[in-house]
């Protein structure tokens, strides 16, 4: 059988590596897909690229015909055209359970950090200052009885909810995906709205897709609905965030602080105001990158990868309707 070609904007685990071996060449890009790798990708069956790459339409037109394959190396494809992709007949695949525990695990860092005033504290003694008053500290705020409320109760919610839970908090959720039962053998309670969520968390943290409905789901409305002096925590997507509104709810004091790894767009602007505020934590989108991440999530797109290429259904193919489909060429 002849080998494929599969092009990676990075490299890949050497795990992952071995799952290809025998079905395809493997080329990593040399200039990064914020440049234009489209020509490098012009002789690929399959390209894996990271999720904050945009493929459209236009895009697969210009890597071209050959193209049968699209892996995410984690879970959200909302910057993947879909329709598009299977109007050409191209397989969508993602490995959705290779980030779950490092995400959860950098949602309850980033708790406990805002909560606890680390990084505020952090930044006194690193800016020259000897230890100051007491009285002229914010004092943290203690987890253990207070309620989380998750907005999305998914892979990474579950875990979320089962670690919060260990710390001694009370977990409530809003997800109408999920049946009463599931949530109930976590230990969470099912709120069945938003609306009826927000006023009732100390703490609430995101984890459901980017998709229409869930655009700016926390706007100037919703975050008033958060009780003041409570804290907001985002791991999942910057659009689920209108953040002129959140900047206007942690300046104004309604909420005491807000720690995000996702923005609107990515990169988010050097200077971004959010940036610049005492009350905030920022990490540039690294939730689930950990060692051990890495190679789970590499190693289960790959896996995506080869089964499509010996014929085989992917088990996560996110475009079910497309196949069986032959792609057109010429």
């Amino acid at each position: 059988m002849q080998q494929a070609h599969v092009w990676t904007g990075s490299a890949l685990h050497p795990e992952a590596l071995a799952v290809l071996e025998g079905l395809a060449t493997v080329s990593v890009s040399s200039v990064g897909e914020r440049n234009d790798w489209y020509v490098e990708a012009s002789t690929a069956d399959a390209i894996i690229v990271e999720g904050a790459t945009f493929v459209t339409g236009e895009v697969m037109d210009r890597i071209g015909p050959r193209l049968r394959i699209i892996a995410r190396p984690g879970i959200g494809v909302d910057r993947i055209d879909l329709v598009e992709a299977t109007r050409r007949g191209i397989l969508v695949v993602n490995a959705p359970d290779g980030p779950t525990e490092s995400t959860a695990e950098h949602a309850i860092a980033l708790l406990l950090n805002l909560c606890k005033q680390v990084m505020v504290n952090d930044r006194v003694l690193r800016s020259g200052h000897p230890f100051p008053p007491l009285r002229e500290v914010t004092a943290g705020f203690e987890v253990a009885g207070a309620v989380l409320g998750l907005v999305g109760l998914g892979r990474i919610g579950s875990r979320v909810a089962a670690i919060a839970r260990v710390l001694g908090m009370k977990v409530l959720a809003f997800d109408p995906y999920v049946a009463p039962e599931r949530a109930g053998m976590l230990g969470v309670g099912l709120i069945h709205s938003l609306a009826e969520l927000l006023p009732h968390a100390h703490i609430i943290s995101l984890h459901c897709p980017s998709a229409p409905e869930t655009y700016h789901i926390m706007n100037a409305e919703t975050l008033n609905l958060m009780p003041r002096g409570s804290y907001l925590i985002n791991v999942a997507r910057g659009a689920l965030i209108d953040e002129m509104a959140l900047l206007a709810a942690l300046r104004s004091g309604h909420l005491a602080g807000a720690a995000l790894d996702v923005f609107d767009p990515e990169p988010p602007m050097t200077n971004h105001p959010l940036f610049t505020l005492p009350n905030t934590i920022c990490t540039p989108h690294i939730a689930s990158y950990t060692t051990a991440s890495v190679r789970r999530i590499h190693v289960m797109a790959c896996e995506q990868i080869a089964g499509a290429l010996r014929g085989e259904h992917p088990t996560n193919l996110v475009n079910a309707e497309v196949w069986g489909w032959q792609r057109k060429r010429g």
